[in-house]
């Protein structure tokens, strides 16, 4: 085959890329490591300023999701992170690639400290524990890894239940998992079918499941199911059934559980005052689904057949009351002749 010769017009407007960040760099950062970064160089070709907040709402992105790029591109030498004396972010240097510093700032216009001044406490920044951070893995040491037959074994399994081929960055982080936290095939086996079965297929969710674990002391999988099962997976369905992510808390637990144990809920029971609670309302909603399902205990409800037997009577008996009112005005109305009234205390 042919090698092709690539041309360039001689653009103004253009962003200098160093040839070493591609080569070294490029491989072994996520997508938005790369997004950020790239966004950071084309601001400083053009002196412009940016702020956290900024570069969150251009890519979509969260404000803390930006700071882990950030953080981690330092940590890589290409920036350093410059703060006031709150410890806000106030400037990014951009370095070159011996780490020296680079006379080129990117500052961080001053809204970044009023917009959300607790999204990024100092304390929680600086509390990231950099064993569990991955290494820039070489080339050759992803194919020393893929070479293994164990390891082949295993990316192909994870392939089967992600339905895809890995990236490269993607056989890095299984790396990470193996090599740095010390997960075992069968671990990293059961890790991978945990989190495909919440429905969680991305390989940067799965590496936080991970890193949980390791930072929980789990190494067997039969540790990593009795942790799974503190909370069966109704739990999360119900969380979700309520516009909520995440880790529930220890009070959101007990309610479900107070739901489903001692009202003796089905889940479709549940759901159906979940969904009764989200049209109702944004906040509380915890509470407010308690008081729908603690009404319908009351009502003797036992499945989601009785809550429409429930709503028929309640519009009966609404209507009725109604009908009642209306009557009763009436009989005021015809019982009363107030012309008739009015002649006669104008006679007395």
């Amino acid at each position: 085959m042919s090698r092709l010769t690539i041309y360039q017009d001689n653009y103004t407007d253009a962003t200098v890329i160093s040839n070493r960040f591609i080569d070294e760099f490029m491989c072994t950062a996520n997508d938005a490591q790369l997004k950020i970064y790239l966004y950071l160089i084309r601001m400083m070709s053009a002196r412009l300023s940016t702020s956290i907040s900024d570069i969150a709402d251009k890519f979509n992105y969260t404000e803390k999701d930006v700071m882990r790029a950030l953080k981690y591109w330092e940590k890589n030498r290409l920036l350093t992170l410059d703060y006031d004396e709150n410890k806000n972010v106030i400037g990014i240097h951009l370095m070159n690639f011996a780490a020296a510093p680079s006379a080129s700032v990117v500052p961080i216009s001053s809204k970044f400290n009023t917009d959300n001044t607790d999204a990024f406490p100092a304390e929680e920044i600086a509390a990231e524990n950099t064993a569990y951070t991955k290494p820039n893995y070489t080339l050759d040491e992803l194919k020393a890894f893929k070479s293994n037959e164990a390891t082949s074994r295993l990316l192909f399994i994870t392939e089967q239940y992600l339905k895809k081929t890995l990236s490269p960055n993607e056989v890095r982080t299984i790396l990470f998992i193996s090599d740095k936290l010390g997960f075992s095939e069968d671990l990293i086996d059961y890790l991978i079918q945990y989190c495909v079965d919440r429905d969680k297929k991305d390989l940067r969710y799965i590496e936080k499941v991970a890193i949980s674990w390791a930072q929980q002391g789990i190494t067997t999988p039969k540790q990593a199911a009795r942790l799974a099962g503190k909370y069966d997976k109704s739990v999360y369905e119900i969380m979700k059934a309520l516009g909520k992510n995440g880790t529930p808390t220890q009070t959101e637990v007990s309610y479900i559980k107070h739901w489903s144990k001692e009202y003796g809920f089905t889940t479709d029971v549940i759901f159906a005052a979940c969904e009764r609670t989200v049209l109702a309302t944004d906040k509380h909603r915890f509470e407010y689904a308690d008081s729908i399902l603690s009404n319908w205990y009351k009502a003797g409800v036992h499945h989601k057949s009785d809550i429409q037997s429930l709503d028929d009577s309640y519009r009966k008996t609404k209507s009725v009351k109604t009908a009642s009112n209306n009557k009763f005005n009436q009989f005021k109305q015809n019982n009363y002749d107030f012309d008739a009234l009015e002649q006669e205390l104008l006679s007395n």
